[in-house]
This record gives structure tokens, sequence and C-alpha cells, in this order.
């Protein structure tokens, strides 16, 4: 709605939750107007109700697949299916089969000239786009080390009321239950795993990496620690860390060292805090150089790409490195998760999935987790847990 290019208008509606789908329709007709053109006969409920959303479209206009990503691989094959252009969110799957199915319906999207845009959109950073001209100009030299934090406080789960629909609650909490959106860690640090393969221009070859729990309160599926490291065909290194303690030191930030000096990529909640030092130290009195200031917000830009795309025919298909750079995440969860080094060829090849029944959920589904005696879900155990 706020990207230039020509008008659009939001024609349908799509939840489990009507007291959601009532809100987002009401908090959208207040900003938008009449640019929000969904009568009660357009919003729909219920796990088919993507299906009746995307059937309001016709082919060209776009389906906007912003629910969590257990369900992504599903509504996009359906979005692919009936021929419309795609905007959907990160992240793509919690599991290798959920990103192959990705992979294939972004091929048949590519066959049938659709345009399909995902929610990484720090690629469409111009700060960002200006530092990874200069890296490839060879201003770092060659980069040798990534290195991303995302630490920050996690609040626990608690119990479930007893009154409360098991399957409804667990969506009500994705990031709690690796079924719905692959835990906390896979769902907010994507962004971060994917500006270390943008960084490197190249996709890791290995994972392994240590998490941590904390013995306390949460009730979720979460470990509350994450610290990953990926090897690159080169033998150079990235580094990701994820912490989610209370009381602690915070960082949301990405750094790279190149064999000249080293710069930073990203800053805080995704700002754009894009700086040259002169030499390995990070800091305020080392800055040789930052790129002009952004003009558009990535979160714009990323839409006014795709509405260009459609518009003027352009090719535009962002599934393949999205879906890859999930795919590099799902790598590094899964090595902390199960104590060993998980190789990009294990990933890619595993037909591990967290919930194969994803496809036909009712609500008389049983929920794919389940807690014990004390409400507690299973967490991953290294040394016993597998999921590749």
């Amino acid at each position: 709605m706020s990207a230039p290019g020509g008008p659009v208008k939001l024609v349908a509606m799509a939840d489990l939750f009507e007291q959601r789908l009532s809100a987002s329709h009401k908090t959208l007709t207040k900003e938008f107007g009449d640019r929000i053109d969904v009568p009660p006969e357009r919003r729909f409920l219920g796990f088919d109700a993507y299906r009746k959303a995307i059937d309001c479209l016709r082919p060209g206009d776009v389906a906007l697949l912003t629910t969590w990503s257990g369900f992504r691989p599903t509504h996009f094959q359906y979005a692919v299916e009936k021929e419309v252009n795609v905007f959907m969110e990160k992240s793509i799957a919690p599991d290798p089969v959920g990103i192959r199915r990705v992979l294939a319906a972004g091929e048949t999207a590519t066959a049938k000239n659709l345009k399909v845009s995902t929610g990484l959109m720090c690629r469409h950073s111009s700060a960002r786009q200006s530092l990874i001209q200069q890296i490839r100009d060879g201003a770092l030299g060659q980069v040798q080390l990534v290195r991303a934090y995302r630490m920050e406080f996690r609040p626990p789960l608690g119990p479930r009321k007893a009154d409360d629909h098991e399957l409804y609650w667990q969506i009500c909490n994705p990031e709690r239950f690796l079924w719905v959106a692959g835990g906390y860690f896979h769902d907010r640090t994507i962004h971060l795993v994917d500006e270390m393969c943008w960084l490197k221009d190249a996709w890791p070859v290995a994972a392994h990496g240590i998490g941590a729990r904390d013995p306390g309160a949460d009730l979720s599926q979460n470990l509350d620690a994450y610290s990953i490291e990926y090897t690159f065909t080169d033998g150079t290194k990235g580094m990701v860390v994820g912490r989610y303690f209370a009381e602690c030191h915070t960082e949301f930030a990405t750094f790279v060292h190149g064999t000249k000096c080293a710069a930073q990529f990203s800053g805080s909640i995704h700002a754009p805090t894009v700086r040259i030092h002169k030499n390995q130290r990070i800091e305020h009195d080392t800055i040789a150089w930052e790129p002009p200031k952004e003009q558009v917000s990535p979160y714009v830009e990323e839409w006014r790409v795709l509405l260009d795309a459609i518009r003027n025919d352009r090719p535009h298909n962002e599934v393949r490195r999205s879906a890859y750079s999930d795919l590099a995440t799902i790598m590094g969860r899964a090595a902390v998760h199960s104590g060993k080094i998980i190789t990009w060829d294990q990933a890619m090849a595993s037909e591990f999935q967290y919930c194969p029944e994803v496809d036909s959920l009712t609500p008389d589904s049983p929920a794919p987790a389940r807690a014990d005696a004390a409400g507690r879900y299973p967490i991953p155990v290294p040394g016993q847990w597998s999921e590749i």
C-alpha cells in the first residue's frame, strides 16, 4: 500500500481466528480507506481459508502469504497452481521437506512467468547493497569471517489453560513450537544467516554448534542459546549466535572481517548500520566509509521491485536464494539440536518433516507437539535428537 508504482487494493483476507481477521480488517481500513475492499463474503476462516481467498484473485494478482512457515509450502504451492504472483514472508519452511516443496513450486512459478518476492527485506537495503559492491570490488580483501548476533530476552511459555484448544493454542504461540515456525532461533535468525550467505556470495557446506536451555519455567520446545559455526567451500567461517536469557548483554548486528579490514553490515532491529572500518577494530574512531543515507525503507523497496516486475513483466523470483538461506538456518539449528556436524548435502537430501499431515489439518486434528504430565513439550537433547 505504501510502495510507488500504481494503485493496489486488498480484495480478500483469510485467517484461522475471527478476532484476528476482524482486528486486521479494522486497522487496515482505518489506515487505507477504500483501498481495503474486503466485504464479509470475502473474509474467510479455517484451515482451508487460504484457498478461498486465493480463489478470489485473477491471474496477475498477488497473494500475500504471511502466516507461519509451517503452512508456507502448502499455501505457496496452491498460489502457483492458481497462477497468481506471490509475496511470502520469511521463514520459508521449518524443515527440509518443506524447503524442497517450496523450491519445486518456485521452479514452476518461473515456468509460468509468475513473480515471487520473499520477506528477507535486507536484500533491498540500498546501504547494504553499497557495502556488498565495495566488498566485491575488494575494499575488505578476502572475506575471512562473518559474525552475526541476535541476543535478546524472550519470555518463557507458560502452561496452557484447560479450556484452550490445544492445536489452536500451539498455532497462537508459533515460535514456541518447532512444527509451526521452526522455533524462535529459526524464525528470527534467518535474516542474519541470509546476510552471512550474501556477504560470502555462497552457501555453507557444513555447520556445527552448541546450545543451552534454562531449566526454569519455559515449557516450549526452544533452547535459550545457539552458537553455530558455518564452514564455506573456501574454508572460511561464519558465526551466528542467538541468546534469549534475561539480564544478559544484548546485541543485534552483523559484522564482516576481510584480510584488509572489517565492516559492520547490519544493526539493531535490522537498522542499516553500514560502515567500513580502517582495521579490524569496529569502533566509531575507526570508521573509514559509510554509504549514503537510505531514502527508502527496504520494506517498501521490496514491494516496489515486485510491483514493477508485475506491471512491466520483468523476471523476478526470489525463491531459490531465500529457500537456500532458510536451509542454511535449518542446518545450523539441526547441528545444535543433534550435537552433530550437519552438511549441506545432508540437509538438502533429508526426508525429515515436523508435521507430515500439515496439508490436511482440521480443528479436530491432534496437535503435532505433545506435552508431558508436567505440561512441558519435547525439547532437543544433543546426542538423542534428530531433525535431518
